[in-house]
């Protein structure tokens, strides 16, 4: 496979320290949960109509305060901002953001909680992006319910975009493997998931590993005839033969060099 057919989409996981959060607010009701939010990560910046000021006037992180249109302030947020929670409509964000959209590798995740604080929604660059999680960790903090809407996290699967990103795996494969390999693996076909190296603790759900997935120990127990897609964690050289073999059902996982768990160990 040459260079200029290879993706990378997943780097190691940012620690949630670590991501630029920015929390955007334009009603009464949304400065408050802004401001509630807030206070709970402490990493996070607002961004909010300045009628509201004075209801973050005691937080100690920074708030930018605009008086003109919020249209005006989402190219600022989309440069300097890993995650964009807004306590704004589903409606008016998507509008708000359609222009500037270059793709999941660049967007940052955008989360919607909406004006009453019941449902948070992750719209944009859900996995990649982080969305989903950002998802999950403000719905854990408003007492609210995360609407999911990615097949794997639905289906409790894999997500094969982002898998072991949290062990600081790489994922490498032409953006379309990635795309028909995650059909394979939500719509239940059997799956090889073939793992020479890295960490046997990259399956983070509490619910089983799902029937479909076969986890093997060399290249050479797959079998082309039953399994529909590979995955497969390595750090060794993939023969062109393998990619052309596979066709659009391969994707190759690079963990850290670092000594493999022995295969009998119990997943977390």
């Amino acid at each position: 496979m040459s260079s200029e057919t290879t993706v990378v989409l997943s780097a190691p996981a940012l620690t949630e320290a670590e991501h630029r959060i920015c929390l955007v607010a334009i009603t009464r009701h949304g400065a408050a949960l802004a401001a509630r939010l807030a206070r709970d990560l402490p990493q996070a910046h607002v961004c909010s109509a300045s009628k509201f000021s004075a209801t973050f006037a005691d937080l100690p992180q920074p708030v930018h305060a605009y008086a003109g249109a919020l249209r005006d302030e989402i190219p600022r947020l989309f440069a300097q901002y890993d995650q964009l929670v807004f306590l704004v409509s589903l409606g008016a964000v998507v509008r708000l953001i359609a222009p500037h959209l270059k793709g999941k590798d660049e967007d940052p995740g955008v989360t919607v909680v909406d004006d009453a604080g019941q449902f948070v929604i992750p719209v944009l660059s859900g996995h990649v992006g982080g969305a989903n999680a950002m998802s999950e960790r403000v719905a854990d903090l408003l007492g609210a319910t995360a609407v999911l809407t990615t097949a794997s996290d639905v289906g409790k699967t894999i997500p094969v975009d982002i898998l072991g990103r949290h062990l600081g795996w790489r994922v490498e494969a032409p953006k379309i493997n990635i795309t028909r390999v995650s059909a394979h693996v939500v719509n239940g076909e059997p799956i090889a998931f073939v793992q020479q190296a890295g960490s046997r603790h990259w399956w983070t759900r509490a619910t089983p590993l799902p029937a479909n997935i076969e986890c093997l120990e060399h290249w050479e127990q797959v079998r082309p005839e039953h399994h529909r897609a590979v995955l497969w964690v390595t750090q060794a050289d993939i023969p062109a033969a393998h990619w052309q073999q596979w066709a659009e059902r391969l994707v190759v996982y690079r963990p850290p060099l670092e000594p493999a768990i022995p295969a009998d160990e119990v997943r977390a």
